[in-house]
């Protein structure tokens, strides 16, 4: 090979690679256990992957494209390294939307490129066929804008309403599902809007020069692109805004499948093998990962993108509850109880996190498993405010995987248990789920606390959980309640159970 084969070879190379590194990656995720490797190794594929864009033909303006990795790695380093893990969650929605944006800007980018065909040509055509010009190469111009309308709308999409989501996890937005007249009529026009933008926009395509740039001859030429991403935008905006906070972690996989599949499909528009291979991936997991989120929360995806979670459910107690006394506990009452316990399983939830007690709940494991009490910890899917939320805030204090129990797995143990302890989650926990038809929970499962002998809730106040409604659970007459702050209250506990 000569020397400038050798030169164009490393891109491919490289992508190759990296392309193996991003599956070999995402196979190590699956597991608590392999899951900090993992990412390091996709994080090699993807070092990879941009070292050998340097290398591609026609590569120019190096410092600029250093200035931009410099731009982007330093405030990405910075938030990643001193976010909490209470606000993960929205981390990653704005993350997410970041990589929406790039399939956006990167497809705008790629648009005048693809479309430059030969008007010369196209006009002899059309003249040739009585027909105006702009039918005459609608099928090429379609075959090859389709992958750039696709990455234009996908990335559009997925950046404004990861934000959305963003700002409602952040408490910048409520909660709280917003609604307006005519909703579902105003997202279908603007979705035919997009639609209508897409043809013309392909259909005027010339070789001047499309999309971010304008033909001064023709002020037209790009003002339908223009349309279209700005329709796509306000489209993620309209269908995020109505959704509500409990549905926020279906939303958050929904969002990460559609950036996927918008690098994907830009991929194919840049000829990229490692891009398309790497949105393959994270669209086809984010949708795997959404199918196992509406099916733990008994939610069909129709329902979480187009209704509301608990919508005039707000406040409700479950049906059944006739007993409204909440019965309070001390913590040396709490302590003698799990003391002298056999078993005791620790529900960890969104509190838990809040209150950054991970390493506390650890430090009373370990204070139990001394008097031989056996621990395990029981993780519903939806713990927290995003999958394995739960997982990862309890490995960070060093918990033993093996402890860290899946709902299928726990479930059978709760009838054998002494004590199910209760630590800042609610709707996982809630009975009305099997209960109450009309619970907007009702067919959800649920982690069966309410089968252990003794059920012990750290909850920092009396209001409601995430979805919006009352916990039945907590009228229960083996329940005792335990308010306070989740870290004041594990460290009260931490006191009481060394003294025993």
């Amino acid at each position: 090979m000569t020397h400038d084969q050798i030169i164009a070879a490393i891109p491919e190379a490289a992508y190759l690679i990296a392309s193996l590194l991003f599956i070999f990656g995402l196979k190590r995720l699956s597991s608590p256990r392999t899951a900090r490797s993992g990412n390091l190794v996709a994080a090699v594929g993807m070092a990879l992957a941009l070292g050998g864009t340097f290398f591609l033909s026609g590569v120019g303006n190096f410092g600029w494209i250093a200035l931009a990795f410099v731009i982007g790695a330093i405030p990405g380093w910075l938030l990643a390294k001193r976010v909490k893990m209470t606000a993960m969650p929205q981390m990653v929605s704005l993350f997410n939307g970041m990589g929406g944006a790039c399939a956006l800007f990167i497809s705008l980018g790629e648009w005048p490129r693809e479309m430059g065909f030969n008007k010369i040509d196209i006009d002899k055509l059309a003249t040739n066929l009585n027909i105006p010009a702009q039918l005459s190469g609608f099928p090429e111009r379609l075959a090859h804008g389709f992958p750039m309308l696709l990455g234009i709308v996908l990335g559009s999409i997925s950046f404004t309403g990861s934000l959305v989501a963003f700002g409602k996890l952040q408490g910048l937005i409520s909660e709280k599902p917003l609604r307006w007249p005519f909703q579902q009529a105003i997202n279908v026009l603007v979705l035919l809007g997009i639609l209508i933008a897409a043809t013309v926009a392909v259909s005027s395509a010339t070789d001047v020069g499309i999309g971010i740039h304008f033909n001064m001859a023709d002020p037209h030429e790009g003002l339908y692109l223009i349309i279209l991403v700005a329709l796509a935008l306000l489209l993620g905006v309209l269908q995020v805004l109505p959704i509500g906070g409990a549905d926020m972690p279906v939303v958050i996989s929904v969002l990460n499948s559609c950036t996927g599949s918008a690098a994907a499909v830009t991929g194919f528009a840049m000829h990229n093998m490692s891009m398309i291979i790497a949105g393959t991936l994270v669209g086809a997991a984010g949708s795997f990962l959404t199918v196992l989120m509406c099916n733990a929360m008994n939610r069909s995806l129709a329902k979480v993108i187009f209704g509301s979670f608990g919508a005039g459910a707000t406040g409700q107690a479950a049906a059944g509850s006739a007993d409204k006394t909440l019965r309070e506990v001390t913590a040396n009452e709490a302590a003698i109880m799990m003391g002298y316990a056999r078993l005791v399983i620790i529900i960890p939830g969104y509190g838990l996190a809040v209150a950054q007690a991970q390493r506390l709940v650890h430090e009373l494991d370990e204070l139990l498993e001394k008097r031989g009490v056996e621990v395990k910890y029981a993780i519903h899917p939806v713990a927290g405010r995003m999958p394995g939320h739960m997982n990862v805030l309890l490995a960070e204090a060093d918990v033993p995987y093996p402890k860290l129990l899946d709902m299928e797995e726990i479930n059978p143990e709760f009838e054998q248990a002494d004590v199910a302890l209760i630590i800042g989650a609610n709707d996982v926990v809630n009975p009305a789920a099997r209960t109450d038809p009309g619970s907007p929970i009702y067919g959800m499962p649920i982690l069966n606390a309410d089968k252990a002998k003794n059920i012990i809730v750290i909850k920092r106040g009396r209001g409601t959980g995430f979805a919006g409604i009352e916990n039945d659970l907590f009228y229960n007459p083996k329940t005792r309640m335990l308010f306070g702050d989740a870290k004041k209250a594990l460290q009260e506990l931490n006191t009481e159970v060394k003294a025993l």
